[in-house]
């Protein structure tokens, strides 16, 4: 069982592929690439390929490597189904960029959909007390986080032909991950006060026949990043 879809941004190496298989009314599910614009149509479709009497779901995330808001609706996508067919449905083993996100947005790294009702139990009214009241801050600070960093996302992705040629070029390097090359690349940009775009166009130019190397606050920069991810 297997369903696929690729994005229309240009240069995008990773689509979202769902690979599983059922058994004894148990469907296993490891999703691979990035939950990013058409991410829930897939899903929608290996959900709908289920067999009727499967009675649970679980979904292994450790393949997927990044993720923007479009993560966030297929997580609903996933809670619709759960309370829909009212069976259990899991979503674990999250890593990297995508864990990072569910951190921002409040939600249990463990199993984000642990953090909403069962199918079978209805929310019970509670009054409010200044505790949960602390609570509601400190979610609403966790959304502007959030927010912040859903626009960053959006603006890299937007780049995302020459931060990929970057990410090669660092795995090539380095021998690390794509998720160890995108990390490298965002702190190197941090480090450095450049905007991301530049330091990959840097990165990419610089690793061409005669190119020019980069900026050496640059440089500098990248060293830092890669002593502190891969060593």
């Amino acid at each position: 069982m297997d369903s696929a879809a690729h994005s229309s941004l240009a240069g995008r190496v990773s689509p979202l592929v769902i690979r599983g298989r059922t058994y004894a009314g148990h469907a296993e599910l490891r999703p691979r690439g990035e939950l990013v614009h058409g991410c829930a149509d897939v899903l929608d479709e290996t959900l709908t390929a289920l067999p009727s009497d499967v009675r649970r779901v679980e979904l292994h995330m450790a393949d997927v490597v990044f993720m923007d808001t479009a993560g966030l609706q297929f997580l609903e996508l996933l809670d619709h189904y759960r309370r829909h067919r009212h069976i259990p449905v899991a979503a674990t083993h999250w890593s990297g960029q995508p864990r990072r996100i569910l951190e921002l947005a409040g939600l249990d790294t463990t199993d984000p959909l642990h953090m909403t009702p069962p199918p079978s139990t209805a929310p019970t009214p509670e009054p409010v007390s200044p505790a949960r009241s602390v609570v509601a801050l400190e979610r609403a600070e966790q959304l502007h986080m959030l927010r912040t960093e859903v626009r960053q996302l959006r603006q890299a992705i937007v780049s995302r032909p020459v931060i990929d040629q970057a990410r090669g070029i660092l795995m090539a390097a380095h021998a690390c991950t794509p998720d160890d090359a995108w990390h490298i690349l965002r702190e190197t940009s941090q480090l450095s006060n450049t905007k991301l775009h530049t330091v990959a166009a840097a990165l990419t130019a610089g690793a061409g026949t005669d190119g020019p190397p980069p900026p050496e606050a640059v440089r500098t920069a990248l060293r830092t990043a890669v002593a502190r991810r891969l060593h």
